[in-house]
């Protein structure tokens, strides 16, 4: 659609799944005016459904999105090579770019864009309803107002905490695949109580509601987890049974492979992308 002769303020490369949680939670948020934000993507059907559902701005072109005061790169990291031409920044356009692809380094985003901040983001999926949370790494260009306004943004889809880049491939391979494994966890203990006679509906609900509860009573106690395991786990009992057979099939150690598996498919993207 052609939109406001106004620039965009907030604009997006790419209208994929985080773009669009970013989009809602702004939005909904009011830290952002729906014609404030604009967003490219290269399917017709995928732009019209993000101006429908949310009143902002799209287009075919990334040239005119990255007019924006801030530039947010939400592309597969495989398409960067060919987005970033696209883009035509130069002087006096020289957005804060946040960059949320996988792997991509800031090395090579600052020298594709040598006039603009780049900050590196992860965020995860459940941005999507205001729980998420995303890492930030700063560039060398970036100043604190940048990251004043990094944080704003991040802020209204979750919590945000900032690490040296080095660690980002291990935040991608943690928080960002994380929720994931979480589902997988959800799904395992759902079929674990209809194979003991549950429904499945009640099942798939006593599991989510443990794992939701769960992380929510850590959090707002500030516990441990192997304080509130010892917590629940009585001489003799249900669950100390419990964690024994997840001991015996590898259960920890098969999480810590699966964060250093997708830790070292980040790397990879970044290398090959």
């Amino acid at each position: 659609m052609t939109g406001p002769p106004q620039s965009p303020k907030l604009g997006f490369i790419g209208g994929g799944v985080m773009a669009e949680a970013m989009v809602s939670r702004l939005i909904a948020a009011n830290v952002y005016a729906p014609t404030a934000v604009w967003v490219s993507d290269p399917q017709a059907q995928r732009r019209d459904w993000l101006t429908q559902q949310y009143g902002v701005v799209t287009q075919a072109d990334n040239g005119t999105v990255a007019q924006a005061e801030i530039l947010v790169l939400a592309v597969k990291p495989q398409a960067l090579g060919a987005v970033l031409p696209t883009l035509q920044l130069a002087p006096p356009a020289t957005p804060l770019v946040l960059s949320i692809l996988a792997g991509v380094p800031l090395v090579r985003l600052e020298t594709a864009l040598p006039q603009c901040p780049v900050i590196r983001v992860m965020p995860n999926t459940p941005a999507i309803v205001g729980a998420g949370i995303s890492a930030i790494a700063p560039g060398s260009q970036v100043q604190p107002h940048h990251l004043a306004q990094a944080q704003a943004i991040l802020g209204a889809i979750g919590r945000v905490v900032e690490v040296p880049e080095s660690l980002m491939d291990a935040v991608t391979g943690l928080s960002g695949s994380g929720p994931a494994y979480v589902a997988l966890m959800v799904e395992a203990l759902t079929d674990g109580g209809v194979a003991m006679g549950l429904p499945r509906a009640i099942a798939q609900q006593l599991a989510l509601e443990t794992v939701r509860g769960t992380a929510e009573l850590m959090v707002q106690q500030d516990l441990h987890p192997a304080l509130l395991k010892d917590r629940v786990t009585s001489p003799g009992g249900t669950t100390i049974a419990g964690i024994g057979a997840l001991e015996r099939s590898g259960f920890r150690s098969a999480l810590m492979e699966a964060v250093a598996a997708a830790t070292l498919r980040s790397q990879a993207l970044g290398r090959d992308g």
